[in-house]
């Protein structure tokens, strides 16, 4: 089966956390999520980061650090995690360009959204206040 490798941007404004909702059709249709997607061949997880943001939302992220990393195998392929802690850069009005909504929460508040469970797994993380420093 193979491993798709995806990164994920977790940014973070102030208190709030950003959540995007996947469209209604495809792969997690209806999931909230932190934005993000595959790293394609010869990319960074940074690169990929800024890319798929600006893709997606149409806002720029500055990566800090890498936050976690996590393995989920799904029926049709395994996936590779990569969350990065990331601050909003220049652009920062998001658009629903490729998501179909999007949210701010504070992280007591990330479990009332429907996660998938890789995303979910970072969620008690954020609860306990883990963040780079």
């Amino acid at each position: 089966m193979p491993t798709v490798v995806v990164a994920a941007a977790v940014v973070r404004e102030g208190e709030r956390f950003l959540l995007t909702k996947r469209p209604d059709k495809g792969h997690l249709a209806g999931f909230w999520e932190f934005p993000g997607g595959k790293i394609e061949e010869g990319e960074s997880p940074e690169a990929a980061l800024v890319r798929e943001c600006q893709e997606e939302i149409g806002i720029d992220v500055v990566p800090i650090d890498i936050l976690d990393a996590t393995f989920h195998r799904y029926a049709s392929k395994d996936v590779l995690l990569l969350f990065y802690a990331c601050s909003l850069g220049a652009r920062r009005d998001i658009q629903h360009k490729e998501v179909a909504d999007h949210a701010w929460a504070l992280a007591s508040e990330l479990d009332r959204f429907a996660l998938p469970p890789p995303d979910a797994k970072l969620l008690a993380k954020l609860q306990r206040g883990v963040w780079v420093r």
